[in-house]
This record gives C-alpha cells, sequence and structure tokens, in this order.
C-alpha cells in the first residue's frame, strides 16, 4: 500500500486512490527478454507520473482577475482554460499527481493500480512540461520527483516566488514551497519543503543514500529560478540549477557550483556553469544553468540543459568523476561540459538544434539522450535530430552514433477522443532503461508534443518505447518505437522510472523467490526482492 506520512493531517484523512483493474493495453507492444540485467529497481514494475487536470467551468471565471493582474478570457474547462495563456504567460493550474504501475510480462505492459498523491504531499502545474520526472535512487530503494505546497486548482503556482525568496519584480505574486517528494519501495510517501526554484519551476529531484561512503543521505535537484525583470536579486540565482538538501529537512538547500560572475550584477553572475567560461559574452545572470535533465552514474552527478536562449544545450558533469558533491563541497563544485557534446551556444536553437532532456546511461561508453525537438510543428516531420539519441564514448571524447526515430511518426498529428486539435509527436522528454544480459537495451520514454493548441504543454502525450542493440554504432533497420501508453483526455505523462525495491543492500543477486517471474526458462536475475506496493488500504 501507499503510506503517506507527509504530515499529520493526513494521517488523519483517507489517500484519495484509484485502483485500477489490470488490462493489456495491446496483444504485443514489444519484446520483454527472460535474462533481465542485474540492477537496481523491480525490472517488471514500470511506474509513469501523470498530471491529470481536475478543474472544472467554475475554476476560472472569465473575467476574474489572474494571479499576475491579467484578466480571464476563458473559464476553467479542459483544454479551452489554456487558452488564458494568450494574455497571461504565467498561466497553469495546479493538478492532482497520478503515478501508473504498469507490469511488464512476457511481451505486454499491463496498468495494475494507480495513485493520486495527496495534495498536501505534492500537486503539480498542469500545463508545465518540464517537471514531474521520476529518478530511482542508485541504490534503487525510492523514486523522487518535485512538485510544489498547494491545493489542487490553484492558478499560476509554477511561476509563483519561494518562501523568503520573493523577487519584487515578479508579476506573479504568489509563494508556494517546491516540494521534494520521494516514494520508498516500502509504499511510504514523504516530502521535504525546499526554498528554491523561486519565480519557475524544480524539474527532477534525485536520492543519493550515505553520499561518498559517509552516513549523509542527499536530494540533488535541477530547475530554473527568476521570473522578474531587470536586475535578479541574489537570492534568486542562488535558487537556480543544481541544488542539495538534506530529506526530511525543510528549508536545508544549498546551491551547488562555483561562483562565477559579480553577485548583483545583470549579467554574468551564475553558480555553477558560464558561459564565458568557454570565452562567449556573459549572459542574463543566473540563467546558464537553467538544468531539466539530472542523473547519477558510478557516483557522479550529471545534468542537461535544453531550452532557454542563455547558456549552452548540452549535458554537463558536475564535480569530478566518482564523487558527488556534498555541502561541505557545494560552493567550490565545478561544471564541465562532456567532451564532444555542443559548446557553443548556437546549439540552443534552430530546427537542428540540441534540446536535450532527460539521459540514460546504458553502460560507462553509451549514453542516451532524450531529444525534445525544436518544440514547431514545421520543423518535426523533417527533423534528423528529434528522438531518441545514441552517444558512445572512445579515446576521450562522445561521438553521436545514431537517432531513433522509427515508430514515433514526428510531426504526424494523432486523434484523442474530445481533444479538439490533433496533437504530434515533436520528440521525446523523459526516459529509463534497461539493459538484457542479450546486449540489448530496452528504453522507455514519455514524448514531446506539437501541434496547433495555444499551449501544447497541455496535449495529451504518448508513452513509448524501443530495444537497441546497447553495442551497435550503426543505426538498425529493424529497430521501431511502439507506444505502450496511449494519449488520454486530460492527462499528460512526465516521468518513467523502474519501481523502487529492497534488495538489503545486494541488487547484483537477486534470486527467484516466485515473485516476478515472467514465464520464461531463465529465471535468474528475475526477482523483484520486495515490490513496491500500490494497493487500496491505509
Amino acid at each position: 500500500m501507499f503510506k503517506s506520512i507527509a504530515t499529520s493531517q493526513t494521517t488523519r484523512r483517507a489517500i484519495v486512490r484509484r485502483l485500477i483493474a489490470g488490462t493489456a493495453l495491446s496483444p504485443v507492444l514489444f519484446a520483454i527478454h527472460p535474462a533481465l540485467s542485474q540492477t537496481v529497481g523491480n525490472p517488471h514494475e514500470l511506474l509513469v507520473s501523470t498530471a491529470v487536470y481536475a478543474g472544472k467551468t467554475s475554476t476560472v471565471v472569465v473575467g476574474q482577475t489572474l494571479p499576475t493582474g491579467a484578466v480571464a478570457v476563458a473559464d476553467g474547462s479542459y483544454p479551452g482554460v489554456f487558452n488564458n495563456v494568450s494574455v497571461d504567460s504565467n498561466f497553469g493550474v495546479t493538478a492532482s499527481v497520478v503515478i501508473k504501475k504498469f507490469h511488464l510480462e512476457g511481451h505486454r505492459l499491463r496498468e495494475i493500480r494507480a495513485l493520486t498523491v495527496p495534495a498536501d504531499v505534492a500537486v503539480t502545474s498542469f500545463s508545465s512540461k518540464s517537471e514531474l520526472s521520476l529518478h530511482l535512487s542508485p541504490d534503487g530503494k525510492a523514486v523522487t520527483f518535485m512538485g510544489y505546497d498547494a491545493a489542487v486548482n490553484a492558478l499560476d503556482v509554477s511561476n509563483s516566488n519561494s518562501p523568503n525568496h520573493v523577487d519584487p519584480t515578479n508579476p506573479d505574486t504568489g509563494v508556494h514551497a517546491r516540494v521534494v517528494a520521494e516514494l520508498d519501495f516500502d509504499g511510504s510517501l514523504h516530502r521535504t519543503k525546499v526554498n528554491i526554484y523561486s519565480g519557475d519551476n524544480g524539474r527532477g529531484a534525485i536520492r543519493a543514500n550515505k553520499v561518498n561512503g559517509t552516513q549523509a543521505d542527499q536530494y540533488f535537484t535541477v530547475g530554473n529560478a527568476g521570473n522578474g525583470s531587470g536586475i535578479p536579486p541574489v537570492l534568486v540565482v542562488n535558487d537556480t540549477g543544481v541544488q542539495l538538501s538534506t530529506p526530511g529537512v525543510d528549508g536545508s538547500d544549498t546551491v551547488v557550483g562555483v561562483q562565477q560572475g559579480t553577485p548583483g550584477s545583470k549579467s554574468g553572475f551564475q553558480l555553477g556553469f558560464s558561459v564565458a567560461q568557454l570565452g562567449f559574452a556573459v549572459d542574463k545572470s543566473g540563467k546558464d544553468d537553467n538544468f531539466r535533465g539530472i542523473a547519477i552514474s558510478n557516483n557522479t552527478l550529471y545534468v542537461t540543459k535544453g531550452s532557454g536562449s542563455n547558456g549552452i544545450n548540452t549535458i554537463y558533469q558536475v564535480g569530478q568523476p566518482g564523487v558527488l558533491p556534498t555541502r561541505d563541497t557545494a560552493a567550490s563544485t565545478t561544471f564541465s561540459i562532456l567532451p564532444g557534446f555542443p559548446n557553443n551556444p548556437s546549439a540552443n536553437s534552430g530546427a537542428t538544434g540540441f534540446y536535450p532532456f532527460g539521459i540514460w546511461f546504458a553502460n560507462a561508453t553509451t549514453l542516451y539522450v532524450a531529444q525534445e525537438g525544436d518544440g514547431k510543428l514545421a520543423d518535426a516531420a523533417a527533423s534528423t535530430t528529434a528522438g531518441l539519441q545514441k552517444w558512445v564514448y572512445a579515446n576521450g571524447t562522445w561521438t553521436l552514433a545514431y537517432t531513433l526515430q522509427k515508430g514515433l511518426n514526428l510531426g504526424t498529428s494523432y486523434h484523442v477522443n474530445g481533444y479538439p486539435t490533433d496533437p504530434a509527436t515533436g520528440g521525446l522528454r523523459n526516459i529509463t532503461g534497461r539493459v538484457h544480459r542479450d546486449g540489448t537495451a530496452t528504453i522507455f520514454a514519455v514524448t514531446s508534443t506539437v501541434g496547433t493548441s495555444v499551449e501544447p504543454g497541455a496535449d495529451p502525450n504518448q508513452v513509448v518505447a524501443i530495444t537497441d542493440k546497447v553495442a551497435a554504432t550503426q543505426l538498425p533497420a529493424n529497430e521501431a518505437f511502439d507506444v505502450v501508453v496511449p494519449p488520454a483526455f486530460g492527462t499528460v505523462y512526465r516521468g518513467v522510472s523502474f519501481a523502487p525495491v529492497n534488495c538489503d543492500g545486494d541488487h547484483g543477486q537477486m534470486k527467484d523467490h516466485g515473485r516476478g517471474h515472467d514465464g520464461d526458462d531463465n529465471a535468474q536475475g528475475d526477482d523483484a526482492c520486495s515490490p513496491t506496493r500500490i494497493a487500496a488500504g491505509h
């Protein structure tokens, strides 16, 4: 079961949840291999984070004053409510976070449970497309995501100020803490409030236990800050980029990164990376570190930047290899672009620009990168860069091997019952994967959307999967994506992760005790240890 321990109020009332009977989405979706790699997470349970619109006509009334002072031009009914973006660029409506659990069995992906996360744990902003990614801790025991401390159906929360970090020039005058939410292997939910990413949103969080061999546990988070005009306040610049905090300790956040430039300057003041390090003209303070993807591999922290006109859209290593930043080393931690990846601001724009989102390491020399695309319908169908990029490391540098696109049908519209416009896939956002013992890997991803709607972030998107030969360096002819979770009206998919498990620290020796066996002859490695419970009951 899920047990919420966020607040005493939560323990006094029933958790709202939806229990869904398992129904196969398709008789054959993709190949699930019987011999799974011995890595963390339950190889038979996939979690998908979703935002489900909960508003109704009365949520917004035409003519009412919105938090930014603009006057609403559309009521609260979905999806027309997002026409208010035309008068309020900060417009959004908070929604419940719903975590769906799917079971991978044979050649099927079957939805077996769904949990509506209580609002006093966290909510998300509909239609903010860059938030709610899911990340499994390196030890496999916890999945984390970011949200807000707010009620469902609150307006303009994603651009609100964080407590005690108020930007007087922010047109969105609301104040809401950001939240790191955690789902543990035993089904319990926890939250930690953080006063960061004021004026913008937290995109992702990952928990690291016993950091660098110590007894310290940390969250690492990524996001953007600042929604005002003029010179960004120092405390807002301090709110952006990579942050760390202590699980269970509210307000324990600390920015990670060496100071670049002068505090209080309109341009050039960054914490972490600055384009000035590579000889380019300084950017707006705080915006070079507008990160959205995050991963830990071999005890090294990596982040991505893939949006905004400042900085460089690329993949970054945070600190030295094999050593995670800590509170003691945060201020001296350097950021470096992985060799071979884009290192020029020109990567930030155009149909062939670099727009990385989620990343997943299949091994130390193979990195899969979700490429979102430039967000333009006119460019999607002809894009040669959007989709799933595969990068390989050799001779001291990373090289793009190929981009997987077949089956994504980039730029081709699809229909969602009840939705007034037909969206199309523009690329991919968050991803996760698993290596099989036959040398292939299956990667799951959530799609990005392009189309003619006012707010593409509100368009129903999809979850897709593909199996790739890890050692291949030339594009295989027969590999293609399958849609494994179809689009649904009023729902957007944001993150994917394998479910957390407790293997008592021995993740490399999973033994079969009758749980999670996929029915094939070779059950070695199939045991999920202690499957995450998503069930009715308190």
